[in-house]
């Protein structure tokens, strides 16, 4: 792309996103920008995007998360640092298998009849779709990630980090295959992990069932909410200490409707408080019944089938659904007698997160991590500092459920993702767990081998990400140059589902930290502070936003306000501000671009002939600097947004600009330009803002480059141009005041004219009483004068004193009192015409109401309610009439 396609000496009137955006990504790329060289003698600065699921487009999720990614990778980029920011996408296992049998039952199939190979075929074919969208829609948000380097959790690479890492734990023994219980998901079919689980408070109901003694007359009394599992009961529990059960522990109860007896057991575990103190074990389907079964030796009888229906062992249950199961139990105990009573109850109960259907506790097979050894390194690297959570309260919540994690169940009984790297000797029952497929059995050396059907938990490879990206387990450049990362930037609500794990998998693997900082974003909600979703259809789709006001206003939206670890609100107001702050730059560059005249032109600052506005705005451009700069170190990127909003809307283009169109308009020779400085603030604020806004800020410095001589700025774009710094000797707090008193002055003036509807162009009179401060103002009595129309404009050497009448607006300063007498601004022999007419109206109306109100034919004909309303009439106009008459000066 050559300099003169690039951008046109003469900028268009308005901004026009679309014209911009596409030419400067395709320019950036075809640049190179994006991808960084490893520099041994440069301390990188790496992010590894979270990557989005393929489960269908972004959300204003994904975009808050570009944006602030990018944010930080382009402004390091800016800073000199080998800034690598490596995308990717992930497999998505069980979310984007819910997806795409979603799709096959609308076709009237499913993923049994297609057969595992050609499900997976279809699940390739929608993921390739997905992936080309995310892509092709973070480069519309303006993502200068490094597209070379981008990666799918089942690409080669990762697949292989993750077939290593599973090995590796289990030759540890912290990986083990175990028959525990676990969440299982009838609609999904597979076991969930409990960060899976979603748990709502629904009204339900206790019942309380007879246990008839076995061995002698009497019954214990136990209460369910889920009556249908009492079919898998094998036992009772009490309390050791409840010494109501005392002497029936070691007896037996017959169990109603299978007419099996199970044993009495005592187990500290039983709360003597909970409905009667007896309660029943169903070891096959509830965590701390399973436990009691392991320390008792209890049998493991699971009545239900994957689709939770009722197995054989339900005996007449066989073949129910399990809420149709509940519901013949509860009648067959009313039957029988055996149902004392009925109440109503809440309680939490555990849906799938995914298809939000009812889980179900059943023991299985499952194939788990032993956490807590990973866990103590991963806790260490908090404590110590060396990784660092961003905001703080979230270590406390990182560290209590680390201190506090429980096993992790990682197989799932699903076709799509990381085929657990297991296989089973169907001769002689040997499990061989290794990296590559195994020809034979070590043991017998059997080839009959069956791979275990199960895949891994998503979150599994996800935990790998941060070096799976860079080659690990390879001995790759990537890895050595850019590993530990910088920042992990993702959403708080998946601190223990991914960070934890990242954490605890990268100092397992590498034994290092996975990275440095760890910054958690809220969530975005709607207008109303709703969450979004679907259902509710107040989703803000960020794609047509684009469309409609360009990436540049989502950026600034998304970001402004944004604190980390809160959430915010998206809203109309905030996307139009972002297209009105894109339009406001626009025009202040096209003013100053436009004021460039032809010819050789010297833009070198002469500092010591600067008049008081420029070394105003050079002050505060640099203590915009200095407060940005802080703000993002701090990771306060709204912050840093905000004031450079600030600084170019208020300062720069609401004063500043109006400030230089004084001078440039001045026919005095000896006048000194204020072409150098408008220039200068100007292009060292794009390169400010480029990191948030780098569309518009592109086209912009582009266009303002042309006209400027070519030493000005040697790099071909603005992303590679130095960011910023500050120049402490520029701060200027004694001009800073004047300036600032000169625009409250102009402000206060604006202000009276506003509120007493001055037309804009009629110019009024006023006194300034600025005490010791009047000397130093005079010389921009010009100035002022042209800023607020005020002529003649009288300065006075005190402050005010006493108070003025009516005849004059008065506004009361810091620093100074502005006097604008009122017949500068209106005609008042107009004004008191006008008010002499509406004086004799209300008489008029007040006279006719009171005859009115005097006659007897209307008092006793009209309504009680018209003749109240009347009679307010006539009291509220009495009252304007006074107001008025006091005003006119009547009495």
């Amino acid at each position: 792309m050559s300099d003169a396609h690039l951008t046109e000496q003469e900028m268009p009137k308005a901004y026009d996103p679309k014209n911009v955006e596409d030419k400067w990504y395709k320019f950036w790329m075809e640049k190179d920008y994006f991808k960084p060289a490893v520099n041994p003698e440069k301390k990188p600065f790496t992010i590894i995007m979270p990557p989005p699921n393929v489960t269908g487009e972004l959300h204003m999720g994904h975009a808050l998360t570009a944006a602030l990614e990018d944010i930080m990778i382009r402004w390091h980029r800016m800073e000199g640092d080998p800034a690598l920011w490596l995308p990717g996408v992930d497999h998505a296992s069980i979310a984007a298998q819910v997806v795409v049998e979603r799709l096959l039952a609308k076709e009237g199939t499913d993923r049994y009849k297609l057969g595992r190979e050609k499900f997976l075929e279809r699940m390739w074919q929608w993921t390739d779709e997905c992936r080309n969208r995310i892509g092709q829609q973070h480069r519309r948000l303006g993502a200068s990630c490094d597209w070379s380097r981008e990666k799918f959790t089942l690409d080669p690479g990762p697949s292989l980090a993750v077939r290593n890492t599973f090995v590796n734990l289990y030759n540890k023994n912290l990986i083990y295959r175990g028959e525990r219980i676990t969440n299982w998901c009838p609609r999904c079919g597979t076991a969930l992990s409990d960060l899976e689980v979603d748990h709502k408070d629904l009204k339900g109901h206790l019942w309380h069932i007879k246990y008839p003694l076995a061995d002698s007359d009497g019954y214990l009394i136990v209460a369910t909410t889920r009556p249908e599992t009492m079919l898998g009961d094998t036992a009772v529990a009490v309390n050791p200490e409840d010494e109501r059960y005392t002497a029936l522990v070691g007896k037996a109860v017959m169990l109603p409707i299978m007419n099996r007896r199970i044993p009495i057991v005592a187990d500290v575990i039983v709360d003597k408080v909970f409905g009667t103190g007896a309660v029943k074990v169903t070891p096959a389907h509830d965590p701390a019944d399973f436990e009691i079964a392991q320390r008792h030796k209890l049998e493991l009888i699971n009545i239900l089938n994957k689709d939770a229906t009722m197995n054989e062992n339900a005996g007449q249950c066989k073949g129910m659904d399990r809420f149709a199961c509940r519901k013949w139990v509860v009648e067959e105990l009313q039957r029988q007698g055996l149902l004392i009573k009925i109440e109503d109850y809440s309680h939490a109960v555990g849906h799938c997160q995914r298809c939000a259907t009812v889980i179900e506790p059943m023991a299985s097979m499952q194939w788990f991590v032993h956490m807590e050894p990973l866990a103590k390194p991963a806790i260490e690297a908090v404590n110590s500092g060396r990784i660092k959570i961003m905001p703080d309260h979230f270590t406390r919540v990182y560290l209590n459920w680390m201190e506090n994690i429980r096993d992790w169940c990682i197989s799932r009984q699903l076709w799509w993702g990381h085929r657990i790297p297991a296989w089973y000797c169907k001769d002689c029952n040997e499990t061989i767990v290794a990296i590559e497929t195994p020809q034979a059995c070590p043991k017998c050396r059997s080839t009959n081998l069956e791979q275990d059907p199960d895949v891994l938990d998503t979150w599994f490879s996800s935990g790998l990400w941060p070096h799976s990206t860079l080659g690990w387990p390879r001995d790759t450049e990537d890895m050595r140059y850019f590993y530990p990362t910088s920042v992990m930037e993702t959403a708080y609500d998946i601190l223990f589902f991914w960070v934890a794990r990242m954490i605890m998998m990268g100092i397992e693997n590498t034994g290092e930290i996975p990275f440095k900082y760890v910054y958690l974003h809220g969530l975005i909600r709607d207008e109303k502070g709703d969450k979004m979703s679907k259902t509710k259809g107040n989703v803000t789709d960020p794609l047509k936003v684009i469309e409609q006001i360009g990436a540049d206003a989502l950026r600034y939206a998304v970001i402004i306000g944004n604190a980390p670890g809160n959430d915010s609100k998206m809203s109309t107001v905030k996307l139009e501000a972002g297209r009105n702050f894109a339009n406001k730059l626009w025009n202040a560059t096209r003013f100053v671009i436009r004021s460039i005249p032809e010819g050789k032109v010297d833009f070198k600052i002469k500092k010591d002939a600067l008049p008081a506005e420029d070394r105003w705005i050079l002050s505060r451009l640099n203590r915009t600097i200095e407060n940005v700069v802080k703000s993002m170190n701090n990771f306060q990127f709204g912050d840093a947004l905000s004031t450079i909003y600030d600084f170019l809307w208020s300062e720069y283009c609401d004063w500043y600009i109006e400030l230089a169109k004084i001078r440039l308009n001045s026919e005095d020779k000896n006048t000194v330009s204020p072409l150098p400085v408008l220039v200068y603030v100007l292009e060292t604020s794009l390169r400010l803002l480029h990191p948030y806004m780098p569309f518009v800020t592109e086209e912009l410095w582009q266009n303002l480059k042309n006209r400027l001589p070519a030493k000005w700025q040697k790099t071909d774009s603005i992303m590679i141009a130095k960011y910023p710094k500050v120049d402490k000797k520029a701060f200027d707090a004694e001009t800073e005041s004047l300036i600032e008193a000169i625009i409250d002055m102009t402000r206060a003036v604006r202000n009276i004219r506003a509120e007493n509807k001055v037309e804009v162009n009629k110019w009024v009179a006023a006194d300034i009483y600025a005490g010791k401060l009047a000397p130093v103002l005079i010389p921009y009595s010009s100035a002022i004068q042209t800023l607020a129309k005020i002529k003649p404009l009288d300065f006075k050497f005190t402050r005010l004193s006493g108070t003025m009448d009516e005849k004059f607006a008065v506004a009361v300063l810091k620093d100074s009192d502005v006097v604008v007498p009122m017949a500068s601004m209106i005609d008042l022999a107009a004004e008191k015409e006008k008010l002499r007419k509406e004086i004799d109206q209300l008489t008029a109306d007040i006279t006719r109401l009171e005859v009115l109100l005097q006659s007897e034919s209307f008092l006793n004909k009209a309504p009680a309610a018209v003749v109240a309303r009347e009679k307010d009439r006539l009291t509220e106009r009495k009252e304007h009439l006074a107001r008025l008459k006091q005003q006119f000066g009547e009495k």
